[in-house]
């Protein structure tokens, strides 16, 4: 008799962190899952490219609702359709994105097998980590809930462990899990890796769906309950499905771990070699970047002398010369530096959380702000005046829109622009400008074939972008 295929497995890419300790290049705004910090490509991309193939489904994404459109431009540039890309309307935690995501993929697949995955983390080895998730693909379709530990590479107390426990299957590879242990301080660290049979919790997950479901109706069922009636009330345009916000920022926030993970009796644990590491610190990327033979890593416009041990790069900032350091991370973008000694570069998590506090742009965005319809610069901002740089792309528009409190003057410098302001649409070419007053419905399109750039320059009283009154807007904004 012919046994059942094993479903196909769902990926699961979760992608709500912010990756504040890689500030000042990562944002709010403009995320390190965004960043090609370990190769040329996003590492989203990188995660969404590990998972293609014959025994993967098309992917889920779980997501800050501002981020979805450019999520799908990056995956769709690498031809990747994911299935849906659910929006969050704010960060809960990994358990309800993966209850809601579970909800989502039981739509299209009864029995799927969802295999969660953080955006953000590095896997040197593909053919190690595919190699792990076929076994773990039958482990969890015999009724587990799969959790993957990464062999330690050393001593590390950014990470959590898990104890391997007695083992599930004839070859000895899936063990039961015997015990999480939350990040660890060095000496406890040590102390673990001294008793072996510990592992670092990488985040990755493997299991049917419904299992995971029904684990969390047993062990939080009020985190369900608001997932399910987030999901209930979603509203969907294209592959987006914008979760309804009243019930899912009732959901608690709580990890996958801590929901059902650290509680269940149907945990598995496999420990796979596969160069895994979560990136989550300049530290981080400095161990897992290629050095000189000063054990320096440079990226950039960068100058180093008689410095060693030292993570230096300049991303679209000025040109950086370091002279006479050691084991320092000295990074530069267009509009801030963070200069530290490695061992104390977690701290940047600090520095992001005073910006916070002082009210300050720059632990949110970039000067240079990504859109869908394209991007804007801020050149210059005064008292009652905010000059931008804006590019739209060739086929984009922006909504149609009105603010409260501040005018603008638009002057082309490139391209040309359908203007819709009140009643009246107009093109608008290069060294043309038009003025739009306060109040006034109004519109900027991009009908041609090439970038239309622009400057605005906003007079008012007040000029954040909060004072956006959209009126349709083709992205779901």
């Amino acid at each position: 008799m012919a046994t059942n295929p094993l479903p196909p497995i769902r990926p699961v890419i979760l992608s709500g962190g912010i990756g504040s300790r890689l500030w000042p290049l990562s944002r709010a705004m403009w995320p390190k899952q965004f960043l090609p910090l370990a190769s040329g490509r996003a590492m989203l991309v990188e995660t969404a490219e590990r998972s293609r193939g014959a025994t993967f489904a098309a992917p889920l994404v779980v997501c800050a609702r501002d981020h979805g459109p450019a999520i799908a431009e990056m995956l769709d540039s690498e031809g990747i359709s994911p299935c849906r890309i659910l929006l969050e309307p704010q960060g809960r935690n990994t358990a309800p994105a993966v209850a809601v995501a579970a909800l989502a993929a039981l739509e299209e697949d009864e029995d799927a097998l969802l295999l969660v995955m953080p955006s953000d983390h590095l896997v040197a080895d593909r053919s190690a980590f595919l190699e792990a998730i076929d076994k773990g693909r039958r482990v969890a379709a015999a009724g587990r809930l799969v959790a993957f530990g990464c062999t330690p590479q050393g001593p590390h107390t950014g990470y959590g462990y898990i104890r391997a426990g007695a083992p599930l299957d004839h070859e000895g590879t899936a063990r039961i899990m015997d015990g999480f242990t939350e990040k660890p301080d060095l000496e406890t660290s040590k102390r673990l890796l001294a008793e072996g049979g510990h592992f670092w919790n990488s985040g990755i997950f493997l299991f049917p769906a419904r299992l995971f479901l029904s684990e969390l109706q047993n062990l939080c069922p009020a985190l369900l309950q608001s997932c399910q009636s987030a999901f209930t009330a979603a509203q969907g345009s294209g592959v987006f499905l914008a979760l309804g916000e009243r019930d899912f920022i009732q959901a608690p926030s709580l990890s996958v771990d801590v929901a059902v993970m650290e509680r269940t009796d149907k945990g598995a644990m496999l420990p796979v070699d596969m160069g895994w590491s979560d990136v989550g610190s300049w530290q981080a990327l400095w161990d897992v970047s290629a050095k000189d033979e000063a054990g320096n890593v440079a990226v950039g416009d960068v100058l180093l002398r008689d410095t060693s041990g030292s993570y230096v790069r300049s991303e679209g900032g000025p040109f950086v010369a370091v002279v006479g350091l050691r084991d320092v991370v000295v990074v530069s973008t267009d509009d801030a530096v963070l200069v530290s000694a490695r061992e104390h570069v977690d701290q940047a998590k600090e520095v992001v959380e005073e910006l916070r506090a002082r009210g300050r742009a720059e632990h949110d965005r970039h000067p240079l702000v990504r859109r869908p319809w394209g991007s804007y610069t801020e050149i210059d901002v005064g008292e009652r005046f905010k000059v931008k740089q804006i590019l739209v792309k060739a086929g984009a528009s922006l909504s149609l829109q009105y603010h409260h409190h501040r005018a603008e003057h638009w002057v082309v410098v490139e391209g040309t622009a359908r203007v819709t302001c009140g009643d009246k649409t107009f093109l608008l070419h290069e060294n043309e400008s038009t003025f739009i007053p306060a109040g006034i419905h109004h519109r900027l399109e991009n009908p041609g074939k090439i970038p239309l750039r622009l400057i605005e320059v906003q007079s008012g009283s007040y000029l954040d972008e909060d004072d956006i009154v959209r009126l349709d807007d083709r992205y779901g904004r």
